[in-house]
């Protein structure tokens, strides 16, 4: 029996090898030009993944919204409150996963949408500040962009000492909110928000300089939140992540849109 390898002797001329090998530089450079592999193809965090999420996220979050804005106000306020309640506690448990969770990303806009609705509801109608909601909806925009652009040119970074005073700002806040919390369960608040409207400061009330420094605080935060999603973006993050992403921008703008809603409120109520 003849040896298969043999039978090609052929193969072995100089013109053949010559051949063989223009053929095998030609593959090789054809395959060099293919388009790169996209991050989904092969699994990992995008940023056209992440703002696909976020979107998606923000269109639940706001159909929820209309439903309980649309919704009587004299029939929403416990569902209000319990939406607030759950949302929170969604908020605690996806905040310690290490990993993204679609399901509870969705379940948090569902919840948050519900309040952010029929809270809305409640400011224009007992604060009696028509488009109130789409004032903090515009404003929320317009600081969303901003700090974006700022991100983006580089002017602004989450630096070491950057987290730093986000994070003793953070708990300071978290700290007076406890306090007016207090102050409104305990005391004799005369005001729908405590000492956010019975304290004055240079004929200011309190609330709106508390506000202001809220609204900056979740500023620091977007950025923050720009920060992860690219880290995870350059480090090749799995795909799941792009969860994580939306999730921390949707908890950021949520914060943002409720603080501002409220400033415009306690002015209205002076």
């Amino acid at each position: 029996m003849a040896n298969p390898f043999f039978t090609q002797s052929k193969d072995f001329t100089p013109e053949a090898l010559q051949r063989q090998g223009a053929a095998e530089a030609e593959q090789l450079q054809a395959t060099f030009d293919l388009p790169a592999a996209q991050p989904a193809a092969i699994g990992r965090m995008s940023y056209e993944g992440t703002i696909t999420k976020t979107f998606g996220s923000l269109i639940v979050l706001g159909l929820a919204a209309a439903a309980t804005y649309l919704a009587p106000i004299e029939t929403m306020y416990l569902p209000m409150m319990g939406a607030a309640i759950g949302g929170f506690v969604v908020a605690m448990i996806a905040a310690f996963k290490s990993k993204g969770s679609a399901p509870l990303t969705l379940i948090y806009a569902v919840l948050e949408g519900a309040f952010l609705g029929a809270f809305t509801h409640f400011i224009e109608v007992y604060f009696n500040v028509p488009g109130a909601g789409l004032q903090a909806l515009l404003a929320t925009g317009i600081t969303l962009g901003v700090t974006l652009a700022l991100y983006r040119s580089g002017k602004v970074r989450y630096t070491p000492k950057f987290q730093k005073i986000m994070m003793i700002g953070m708990v300071s806040y978290l700290v007076f909110s406890l306090v007016n919390l207090g102050y409104m369960i305990f005391g004799s608040s005369g005001g729908a928000w405590g000492m956010r409207s019975d304290v004055e400061i240079l004929g200011l009330p309190l609330g709106v300089i508390i506000g202001a420094v809220a609204v900056l605080l979740a500023c620091m935060s977007l950025i923050a939140d720009f920060d992860f999603i690219e880290r995870g973006v350059k480090a090749g993050a799995p795909t799941h992540m792009e969860w994580k992403g939306a999730f921390g921008l949707l908890v950021t703008l949520v914060w943002l849109y409720t603080e501002i809603l409220r400033i415009i409120a306690i002015f209205n109520q002076r």
